[in-house]
């Protein structure tokens, strides 16, 4: 006869089984990814030849000296919190944030100030945004191989060489002539790092293409998303990561925006007419670059600087959805938008945090109530299923059809614990992504020691109180154990946690969120073990 397995191994499928199945398989991607850490894609050299009329190539690399860094500033427009340089070219060589929030180093923890493992960091005077010998914010390449190699070689102009932006917009011109063809960039730069640039070209019908250049490297953490994001006609969205477009190309007509991005930053140009987007794999094989494609003149809108959400929406709603959450983010974005909401009432990230915690526990509080009032039923069966395992331990199919008699008479579900755990697994994870990829929170405080709450806990704080938290929530749920091992597994989860994000970089903002949750839930099984209590005494029917 088959072998069929007994009822109470099937109730191992509980929330204690799911929750170390999902530790084990977080621990294991955890250790593979701080062990074998994805490797950066070394960049090919800047090249600027074109070999058709539909994309941009890298058939040949123009002469070292008209691609060279050095000595090839051509203007500077200075703001208060950034400031923008033009090379010779006429296009962006680099921006520089001067905001106190970005400039700012991170806090070393207690562990890299030991064992040396991070390397001490001073305030900086300027963030740069962009990669030294990448591929330039509005670069101009032309399909007509003979104009483009020329067009490396002439120098643009410009009437002024510094330009002080305020409050109000500052326009100027950009112009390049090679021999009768005349190239005119008219840009327009906001303070709120936006820009708009019109191209024209004279004396040639070639057809020419605008990039926004290689995604910055601010903060090029291997777990965002790095590389490049095209939004298609109809809102869905291209996604292409680092690597993902090696040696080839792709054609995105009708596009709203292409946009190259790390964790905190963008460097993008946008259409509300849509503009067609190729984006070429073979320039540089860190990272594909995205060219717009132009015929005679056009008139495109850019931006350079955070991926702050609402300033993004401000500029052009579509906008947007360059700030991305992975799977998550149709969950993610509102979850933010609510968090903002909660820090425009208490003006404190980590209290906003606090707040979203208590209100997605008010939500869940009716499955949480079934949940926990359904596992102490199984707790007060537990005896009575001990004496069914003993008494038809040999007969397995009896065994299971009286434990499910048993359930039936008791209203008692052996996985009824488990939804509530599910349902919080998706919030877990759409508030990693929230404070690990969203700007706002970059060198945000909360209290005392943290300063910082989309890094790691300097001091260990949280997470040792994240663990002691957990323990005793877990001391005071209800369980119905029946294998010794399990138990004792089960505890020591807490100590499992407690290690794991002190090894790990988890923002201390996602501690806050795990160890009010955990206090929520000491709380709220202290309310249930009274209310179970009474209606033990009779106090309630």
């Amino acid at each position: 006869m088959k072998h069929i397995p007994p009822p109470y191994e099937d109730q191992s499928f509980s929330m204690t089984r799911m929750l170390v199945a999902l530790v084990v398989t977080i621990g294991a991607l955890s250790l593979y990814t701080y062990f074998f850490p994805q490797q950066p894609i070394q960049p090919k050299e800047n090249v600027a030849q074109v070999a058709t009329h539909n994309a941009p190539s890298t058939a040949s690399k123009v002469t070292q000296a008209s691609t060279s860094p050095q000595n090839d500033l051509l203007l500077v427009v200075k703001a208060k919190d950034f400031d923008i340089e033009f090379d010779t070219l006429g296009r962006i060589k680099q921006v520089f944030l001067k905001n106190k929030k970005f400039i700012t180093p991170k806090q070393e923890s207690l562990l890299a100030k030991l064992f040396g493992v991070q390397d001490k960091q001073e305030e900086l005077k300027a963030l740069p945004l962009l990669q030294e010998d990448g591929i330039r914010p509005l670069e101009v390449r032309f399909a007509d191989v003979t104009l483009n190699q020329k067009a490396f070689e002439v120098r643009y102009s410009t009437a002024q060489k510094e330009i002080i932006l305020d409050d109000q917009p500052v326009s100027f011109v950009l112009e390049q002539k090679i021999g009768e063809v005349v190239l005119r960039k008219h840009l327009t730069i906001k303070p709120n790092m936006s820009f708009e640039i019109t191209t024209s070209l004279e004396g040639s019908n070639s057809v020419y293409f605008l990039t926004n250049g290689s995604r910055p490297i601010a903060d090029s953490d291997q777990y965002a998303f790095l590389g490049t994001i095209v939004q298609k006609e109809g809102g869905s969205l291209e996604k292409l990561a680092d690597g993902d477009l090696a040696n080839e190309e792709m054609t995105l007509k009708h596009a709203v925006f292409a946009s190259s991005v790390d964790r905190y930053f963008t460097t993008l140009l946008y259409s509300k007419e849509g503009f067609e987007v190729i984006v070429d794999g073979k320039i540089a094989s860190s990272s594909p670059i995205a060219f717009v494609r132009i015929q005679d003149t056009a008139n495109i809108g850019g931006y350079i600087g955070p991926k702050n959400y609402d300033a993004l929406k401000a500029i052009y709603k579509p906008l947007g959805d360059v700030v991305e959450y992975g799977m998550i983010t149709f969950f993610a974005k509102p979850l933010f938008s609510l968090l903002e909401l909660l820090y425009g009432v208490c003006g404190n990230w980590g209290w906003a945090i606090v707040l979203l915690t208590i209100i997605v526990r008010l939500v869940l509080f009716p499955l949480s109530y079934k949940g926990m009032m359904g596992m102490q039923k199984l707790k007060e069966i537990a005896p009575q299923m001990k004496e069914l395992q003993t008494k038809y331990k040999d007969d397995p199919q009896k065994l299971q059809a009286q434990m499910m008699a048993l359930y039936r008479k008791n209203g008692a579900n052996p996985l009824g614990g488990c939804l509530p755990l599910l349902l919080q697994i998706p919030v877990f994870f759409a508030i990693y992504k929230v404070l690990y990829c969203a700007v706002e929170l970059k060198s945000a405080p909360w209290i005392g020691w943290i300063h910082d709450l989309s890094a790691i806990d300097p001091y260990y704080v949280l997470p040792v109180f994240m663990g002691v938290t957990m323990y005793i929530s877990q001391i005071m749920t209800p369980t119905t154990f029946t294998d010794p091992m399990q138990e004792k597994v089960f505890k020591l989860l807490p100590v499992f946690f407690m290690f794991f994000f002190i090894i790990f970089p988890f923002p201390a903002g996602l501690v806050l969120y795990w160890s009010v949750n955990n206090i929520l839930s000491i709380i709220q099984q202290m309310i249930i073990n009274r209310i179970v209590e009474k209606q033990k005494s009779g106090k309630v029917k």
